[in-house]
């Protein structure tokens, strides 16, 4: 058995968790390869509404076993949070969720240390959510870092507070007031929430699941303009979001990499800073906004909208090799009479479809405009009521991306998620 893998291809936000709980039926298990409690997964079904941050976005249905895996990096505050409001709705994860030995710990220094430092680069700063998810990756390249294995370990103190001198240390040379207690708070509660669940060697799991023909979907967090190699860098996250990244967050094997299922948006959104091309700081950016309820799911903060651009979508195809595209939020785009698409760049002068090694450079974007639909299609259920506008609209996608489009999100709740012949 193969390891289908689902991750966003624009800057994150893009429904990925939705569109999990979607598919859950159809998999075995549901393994999350990277990121931490920045991610928020929104989920809504039943007239409830879920943000995932830590855990898999296929813990509400009943026969899925959830994997975090050792590429994320875990929060025990936000975690403990998190199972306590699920448990508020009736829905006890013990025996369901696995955890990763080898799953790095965000520390409350990290917290510290990201605060900080984003306090200090004033201008320009890259918009970090501030849960320690870029320290914590730094101390585990660094090979210092405290993983949930050791959460067992009889010197697990010792290694707690050797790590937390070591940042206050770091921390002598911002200008940053804290109080180590007002971070700590929750955390030792974290602690012992995680150790209701079972801890694993997550790469052998993963692998025997295959190999007993368990079906295996792999959960991306962010989106591919974040990726920490081929995003919008500086302004990017601490992690492959990539389709590699799953096989380095997991411990499969390339050879066992099955489907490759590319998320996006039937436009373009960002949060935070850095380069975005088809921006739109308009009216219509503001409409956009309003209509899609383009709000950070972990931040709260407003989303930056666009028209959907396909230098990015290309790029991100090609990165990962998308054997199929799922576009959510269509129903956005009823509420305008004409809709544009990004076809390539103009840079001082230059026409590319390529995104440029500093997308920051002056792109100016060019576009194609088409006619919308225009009308409400949030309770269409099948493929063929479509209207005629929006299947011009995916085809002209599928042809220049040349990868078919297999589902279409007219809206938000499980049932509204259309499957295209």
């Amino acid at each position: 058995m193969k390891a289908d893998i689902l991750l966003g291809l624009q800057w994150g936000d893009e429904g990925k968790g939705k569109l999990v709980d979607v598919l859950t039926p159809n998999y075995d298990v549901i393994a999350r390869f990277q990121g931490g409690p920045n991610a928020g997964h929104t989920l809504e079904f039943n007239h409830i509404k879920h943000i995932s941050h830590n855990i898999p976005s296929g813990v509400f249905r009943e026969s899925s076993i959830n994997v975090i895996g050792n590429g994320v990096v875990l929060d025990p505050i936000s975690f403990k949070a998190e199972i306590d409001d699920i448990y508020k709705i009736g829905i006890d994860l013990k025996g369901r969720l696995k955890i990763s030995r080898k799953a790095h710990l965000i520390m409350p220094t990290h917290r510290i240390l990201d605060a900080a430092s984003e306090a200090a680069k004033g201008q320009t700063k890259i918009g970090s959510t501030l849960r320690g998810i870029g320290p914590t990756y730094m101390d585990k390249t660094g090979r210092n870092g405290l993983r949930v294995g050791d959460i067992l370990s009889s010197d697990f103190m010792e290694k707690y507070r050797f790590l937390i001198k070591k940042h206050q240390e770091i921390l002598k040379q911002f200008d940053f007031d804290y109080q180590i207690k007002d971070y700590e708070a929750g955390w030792f509660d974290g602690i012992e929430t995680m150790k209701q669940f079972e801890f694993v060697n997550s790469e052998y799991l993963i692998n025997r699941y295959l190999n007993e023909g368990k079906s295996l979907l792999a959960e991306g967090a962010q989106g591919t303009m974040l990726d920490i190699d081929f995003g919008s860098y500086p302004y990017v996250t601490s992690s492959n979001t990539i389709c590699a990244g799953a096989c380095t967050g997991l411990g499969i094997a390339p050879n066992k990499v099955g489907e490759v299922m590319g998320v996006f948006k039937a436009y373009s959104t960002r949060v935070g800073g850095g380069p975005f091309p088809t921006e739109l700081t308009d009216e219509t950016g503001e409409l956009l906004r309003k209509h899609g309820g383009e709000y950070g799911a972990t931040t709260g903060r407003p989303r930056r909208c666009g028209w959907l651009d396909l230098p990015v979508l290309k790029y991100a195809i090609m990165l990962n090799g998308v054997s199929h595209l799922l576009m959510t939020k269509a129903d956005v785009l009823s509420h305008f009479s004409t809709i544009k698409v990004c076809t390539a760049y103009n840079i001082n002068g230059t026409i590319t479809e390529e995104v440029p090694f500093d997308i920051q450079t002056d792109v100016e974007p060019v576009f194609v405009e088409m006619k919308s639909w225009g009308k409400d299609i949030s309770g269409i259920r099948k493929a063929g009521d479509l209207p005629p506008e929006l299947k011009d609209y995916v085809v002209f996608i599928e042809e220049q991306t040349g990868v078919p489009v297999k589902i279409i999100g007219v809206g938000p709740e499980r049932e509204q998620f259309i499957e295209l012949s």
